[in-house]
């Protein structure tokens, strides 16, 4: 069950019973565990994956945000400096801002890279361990059915996670559903951009997306779910089709496929219990508007880490009273993202899009306080032949 070798620690005569138990081998919890264990605390993961890196579903895009909270590897990495915004008519807009940049990851290999830097920290990774349910006792956290004990548990394991239902705490109820394909790397693609498409009748409340990926083009959509009464799904052969005069993927071979939920609902509540706390999609710290969670999973990751290492070495705030007050609240975008998901008429994009007020606001969802409008991209420097996955170097 351990993919790790565990070595004895004579300072826990109790080989079951972990300070920390983290439900989840997500971007959050994998660096919450290792804040946790560099700071000395005993730590678990457990994930009922086989392996870290398996079922992916997440297309990886890291803002410059995320990458300032934690690095990662540049070989896994490729750098796109702009965003093409196209409309249901298939005009486009070019959207850069100064300094700014995303990366495209090669996810699975960032999610192993990131398993066995939690290891080297001191964390026990657990995997094919499914967790089932856990009960607190006597300030104790019991999971039974894995013969495991903690003093704390934090449940990072997802969007419709488990220790959340396990405790009664808050769900997320509102997503987005999302498809993707992995194609062989295609020139067909410029490198330069990641191709956003905006489409209310093949992507109602979100939109559909190529991106020149590292070692590979990701091509996928993603609809609005949440309260409709007529629930939309997404139409990826519709949309491939759609799309298929840019790029001539059908020409293309097929590496992966994935789908999943994403929540879009903003966080939930509540948070925790006694010795319970929810971080990254299980707590809903996604933003609604661009479905965007990598960047809040390294900061309040590392932030719960830290407040649960305090809480159990040295009496410090209760861990839960501390994030429901740090953790972001998304007001405009929760009310931007309900808006969207209204779908309005593609006439109306088509008319809009061009305007100055519209890509003004598509500068700002696309670059926060990146700075203005900028039409000209940045200059492309040559590629780093030993690095076969990054376009900038």
């Amino acid at each position: 069950m351990n993919n790790f070798k565990k070595k004895p620690d004579p300072r826990h005569p109790n080989p079951h019973h972990y300070d920390l138990i983290v439900v989840g081998a997500s971007f959050a919890g994998l660096i919450a565990a290792r804040t946790a264990a560099h700071r000395g605390l005993r730590v678990a993961v457990i994930d009922a994956k086989s392996e870290p890196g398996a079922r992916v579903r997440t297309t990886g895009i890291l803002v410059k945000e995320a990458v300032e909270e934690c690095d990662i590897p540049a070989a896994l990495t490729r750098k796109i400096h702009g965003a093409r915004l196209y409309a249901p008519n298939h005009k486009h807009i070019d959207l850069f801002a100064p300094g700014y940049y995303f990366l495209a990851t090669d996810t699975p290999a960032v999610m192993r890279w990131l398993a066995r830097e939690t290891a080297r920290a001191g964390a026990d990774l657990f995997f094919g361990a499914r967790y089932t349910g856990a009960v607190v006792i006597d300030h104790q956290v019991r999971l039974p059915d894995l013969n495991l004990t903690a003093d704390y548990l934090l449940g990072a394991d997802g969007a419709k996670s488990r220790v959340a239902e396990s405790f009664g705490l808050g769900r997320n109820s509102e997503f987005l559903i999302g498809m993707e394909t992995e194609y062989e790397e295609t020139p067909t693609v410029d490198p330069d951009y990641l191709h956003c498409f905006l489409d209310t009748k093949l992507a109602p409340g979100y939109l559909g997306w190529v991106v020149p990926g590292a070692g590979m083009t990701q091509v996928g959509l993603a609809v609005s779910n949440g309260n409709f009464s007529a629930k939309r799904k997404p139409d990826y052969d519709a949309f491939v089709k759609n799309i298929d005069r840019h790029f001539a993927l059908w020409n293309c071979e097929v590496k992966a496929k994935r789908s999943g939920p994403i929540p879009c609902g903003g966080v939930v509540k509540p948070l925790s219990t006694h010795r319970v706390l929810l971080t990254g999609d299980a707590a809903g710290l996604v933003s609604p508007l661009t479905a965007g969670g990598i960047r809040f999973a390294f900061r309040y990751g590392r932030r719960v880490g830290a407040v649960i290492s305090e809480y159990l070495q040295d009496g410090g705030a209760d861990p839960g009273l501390v994030m429901a007050r740090e953790y972001p609240r998304f007001g405009l975008k929760t009310w931007m993202r309900r808006a969207w998901s209204a779908a309005p008429p593609n006439a109306l994009i088509n008319a809009a899009l061009f305007t100055p007020p519209m890509q003004a606001l598509a500068q700002w969802i696309y670059f926060q306080k990146r700075g203005g409008l900028v039409s000209e991209k940045p200059e492309r420097r040559p590629h780093n032949h030993q690095n076969p996955f990054r376009a900038f170097s």
